[in-house]
């Protein structure tokens, strides 16, 4: 084996268990729709970054090394998307009636990854600050793909349970939608730190 894997395992649980755009959406989504609807959303982000992952270890990742327009391209359209998603965060009523009226769909989630900046951020350095040789083999795609799925998982699920717990809480319409103007303005705040980067 020829993958860092205390480090990896180490990155990978704080890059997943930190705020972010998934996370934010993933208790957003607990606390509009509860966890048994917002369950494809969340298997979404998890699969659709270990896609992310492997294409990137498999070497296709230096496709931003090679059109470097890429980069700028999907860094806007990823921050657009993502003011979209806090205005319909911001704007959700009530719970079970948010604006989009339902939850991301397993796709939509997936789909998400390849527009996430921090998403192309970790699936870009992990293969490149984990493997301790020259080049990325199968093994250590296997290594590296396993070793940030096993600590992922609770990490992101984690922002689930706790979407789904504030759901109790959150009872008024005052509470919710403070919750809601709260998540918008977190999502808001990441816009402006990538923009800013």
């Amino acid at each position: 084996m020829a993958v860092a894997l205390v480090p990896l395992l180490s990155y990978s649980f704080i890059g997943s268990i930190t705020p972010g755009p998934n996370n934010i959406m993933l208790a957003a989504s607990g606390v509009n729709f509860g966890f048994r609807q917002t369950v494809p959303h969340f298997l979404g982000v998890y699969f659709g970054f270990l896609l992310m992952l492997t294409i990137a270890c498999l070497g296709l990742g230096q496709i931003f090394h090679h059109v470097p327009i890429l980069q700028p391209i999907m860094k806007y359209a990823g921050s657009a998307y993502l003011l979209y998603l806090a205005y319909r965060i911001a704007t959700s009523e009530q719970v079970g009636k948010a604006a989009v009226g339902k939850p991301l769909t397993f796709f939509e989630a997936a789909l998400f990854q390849y527009i996430n900046p921090k998403a192309w951020i970790m699936a870009s350095t992990i293969p490149a600050a984990f493997t301790l040789n020259e080049g990325v083999s199968l093994s250590d795609t296997t290594f590296l793909v396993g070793g940030h799925a096993l600590v992922s998982l609770p990490s992101i699920l984690a922002w689930v349970l706790i979407g789904t717990q504030l759901r109790r809480l959150l009872s008024t319409p005052r509470s919710r939608l403070l919750f809601n103007m709260g998540m918008a303005t977190l999502l808001v705040g990441t816009v402006a730190m990538i923009l800013l980067d």
